[in-house]
């Protein structure tokens, strides 16, 4: 399967080939023989079971962890040859697990994206950053934010403040770790809707999101990578990838799969 079909002339983003990653301490195999390309405009979506290595792909293309064996590009730089703190600083990170303390505002969140810390330098913010941060938080729909204590904001709220401040940078690739994890329904479909307006409105960002369900994924997705025991089970249009025959294989039982209006459902069950 070609993994670069529909988009085959954009830039490349980022690029592993050969990669394999071994724990230290054990030598246990992690990531074993993978080949994935990324290119501008492209929205992944990274599938699979627990252990599978999801995690340990988003850290190589976020440039903070280095294969055993293997070449791993990014932005046009390869990982060894490159200062990674410069590279990291054009790649936007999204986790329900980055550390923000609770009790500042919404957009004094979004300011240290600016900078990349965790508690603000005010010295670096002036106008010109304070209006795009009040930009940003206008466009992903929750700018009576600005003055709210990030730690009081819903589950839904914060993931759209989080991805505000990773657009800080102006990233061109946008990294979502499990950005929907323990979300309500509503805000599950409105975290669904701003990464379709961002798809829609930034053609050249690509994003890659990690997530344990397809119903999370928005219609934006256009690719998919589904991982199993650390190897690559399939690669390529999110239609060619999240099958019935695919699935199955990459969970190890019987899943259904049906896709509506753009939107993914998967569930455990016989095929009668």
């Amino acid at each position: 399967m070609d993994q670069n079909s529909g988009n085959s002339h954009g830039r490349v983003v980022a690029a592993l080939h050969g990669v394999s990653m071994r724990r230290h301490t054990t030598g246990q195999v992690i990531l074993d023989s993978l080949d994935w390309t990324v290119r501008a405009g492209e929205h992944w979506a990274l599938l699979g079971p627990n252990g599978a290595g999801k995690t340990s792909v988003l850290r190589l293309v976020g440039a903070t962890a280095f294969p055993t064996t293997g070449t791993v590009d990014v932005l046009g730089h390869r990982l060894g040859r490159v200062d990674v703190r410069e590279l990291r600083a054009r790649i936007g990170h999204v986790s329900t697990s980055q550390r923000v303390p609770g009790d500042l505002t919404g957009l004094t969140t979004v300011l240290t994206g600016h900078t990349g810390t965790v508690q603000p330098l005010w010295k670096s913010y002036g106008d010109e950053v304070r209006e795009r941060a009040h930009g940003l938080l206008a466009e992903l729909h929750v700018k009576e934010l600005a003055d709210r204590p990030y730690g009081v904001c819903s589950g839904g709220q914060r993931a759209r403040i989080l991805i505000a401040r990773a657009l800080m940078a102006d990233p061109a690739l946008l990294l979502l770790d499990e950005p929907f994890n323990a979300l309500d329904l509503p805000s599950r479909e409105d975290l669904v809707d701003t990464m379709r307006h961002l798809a829609l409105n930034r053609a050249e960002l690509s994003t890659v999101t990690v997530t344990h369900h397809v119903e999370e994924l928005s219609p934006a997705i256009g690719h998919a990578l589904l991982l199993r025991e650390g190897r690559v089970l399939a690669a390529g249009p999110v239609g060619d990838v999240l099958t019935r025959e695919r699935m199955t294989a990459c969970f190890g039982r019987p899943i259904e799969v049906s896709r509506h209006g753009g939107r993914w459902l998967a569930r455990s069950g016989g095929f009668g």
